[in-house]
């Protein structure tokens, strides 16, 4: 059944030339925006209209964002980031990872500031890849919506991780619909900075990523910027949350925020939770050293 869009509603924002930078500056968290929400490592709070159901001795079923209106000349599955400004990576503890120490495949939750759920990414590595390669290991990331649907793919091969190589450095594709590339993240070379460009599906610089020298902090989150490509304004951020003594020490589930201009090409917006995963792998996978 169709549904009429409302008057002056012109969907979502269609490739711009070049990806122009929006002149806002944006503050890393949380100088402009709002702290996440203390509850949402487990269940985002209730909206309305969207409750959060919960059942004598079972976890609270966190809700799905209703699916909105597909505007044209936006990826199928893409529409859901056309409106935000903000995602919540929340990383699912195995209960077999941390008892027997074994690696298992990621799962995440993507939630939009309320804590509902936008969609579902989960990895697709065999045992003797996570064993062999640990953190440094080649995956494929599938990004399902509340409909299970496969609206964004990541793709990352496997490359040198030392910082004494300036050469096969990192790198992860971004697919939205499946098959189709949408931008690239590539690491820059630097001895001792994480730096990374963001790229369209033309490989074109659009961005830069900047992040901290050290990967550790007590308490405190871990900010990565995201800067213009004269890395004059800063336009958004990648933020590692600090979840707790416990979680920090025994093991690597991570909790993430990503922050972007609202007016943004979606494309853009896929390719920065892409980023959000490299990051993760990169430095929060492994529990030594982190917190």
């Amino acid at each position: 059944m169709n549904q009429k869009r409302p008057p002056g509603h012109t969907g979502c924002h269609g490739p711009q030339a070049g990806y122009p930078v929006p002149s806002t500056s944006y503050t890393i968290l949380p100088a402009v925006y709002p702290a996440p929400p203390a509850d949402y490592l487990h269940a985002g709070p209730a909206v309305q209209n969207q409750p959060t159901y919960t059942q004598p001795g079972r976890p609270a079923v966190v809700p799905w964002v209703p699916a909105p209106l597909l505007p044209s000349n936006c990826p199928p599955g893409l529409e859901y980031l056309n409106p935000l400004d903000l995602l919540l990576i929340h990383q699912k503890m195995e209960l077999t990872e941390v008892i027997f120490g074994f690696e298992s495949n990621n799962v995440y939750e993507i939630k939009d500031r309320f804590g509902q759920r936008i969609y579902i990414a989960a990895e697709n590595t065999n045992f003797c890849n996570r064993s062999c390669c640990g953190p440094s290991r080649s995956f494929t990331l599938h990004v399902l919506d509340n409909m299970s649907r496969e609206v964004i793919t990541l793709k990352r091969p496997l490359r040198c991780s030392s910082c004494c190589c300036p050469c096969c450095l990192q790198e992860i594709e971004i697919q939205a619909p499946p098959g189709v590339p949408v931008g690239y993240v590539t690491q820059i070379w630097h001895p001792y900075l994480p730096q990374f460009t963001i790229q369209n599906e033309e490989r074109v610089d659009v961005l830069k990523i900047t992040g901290p020298c050290f990967m550790f902090s007590c308490t405190a989150n871990i900010d990565f910027q995201i800067k213009s490509l004269d890395k004059q304004t800063v336009v958004g951020g990648i933020s590692k949350n600090w979840t707790g003594i416990f979680r920090e020490a025994f093991t690597d589930t991570d909790n993430f925020t990503i922050q972007f201009p609202r007016d943004l090409d979606v494309r853009m917006k896929a390719v920065m939770l892409g980023a959000c995963f490299l990051v993760d792998y990169m430095f929060f996978e492994s529990t030594i050293g982190k917190g």
